[in-house]
């Protein structure tokens, strides 16, 4: 399941994923508050604080995310996904090659340096 992470600065969304994600996780927590986001900022600043496996995110969820990604390739600006996992970390880092916008990837511990960065208070 996905849910939307309260109390954060006004110019990011960020959303955490535990147990299973699936395509109604994207379609009626994500996507709309992402539109919201780009609707008031013209940007999209994203972080994702994975506490489940990527291997529980459905096909479903796959998909919605990839059409997430196309739909606002130019909105892009800054992505931090935070994950223990060290692979998820650098695949993160890479997609900054890949993508418009710069991705980043965290540990848990460095979670508050992780809002920092994606809300742009800090480099």
């Amino acid at each position: 399941m996905i849910h939307f992470l309260e109390n954060l600065p006004s110019n990011i969304v960020g959303f955490k994923a535990t147990g299973e994600i699936t395509e109604a996780d994207f379609t009626d927590t994500v996507l709309p508050k992402v539109k919201a986001l780009i609707d008031k900022t013209d940007k999209l600043n994203y972080l994702l604080l994975l506490e489940t496996s990527v291997k529980n995110f459905t096909i479903g969820a796959w998909m919605k995310d990839v059409m997430m990604g196309i739909k606002n390739l130019t909105k892009w600006n800054r992505v931090a996904i935070v994950s223990d996992e060290e692979a998820i970390r650098n695949f993160t880092n890479f997609f900054s090659y890949l993508m418009p916008g710069e991705f980043k990837g965290f540990e848990h511990k460095d979670l508050h340096e992780a809002i920092d960065w994606v809300s742009e208070k800090s480099n």
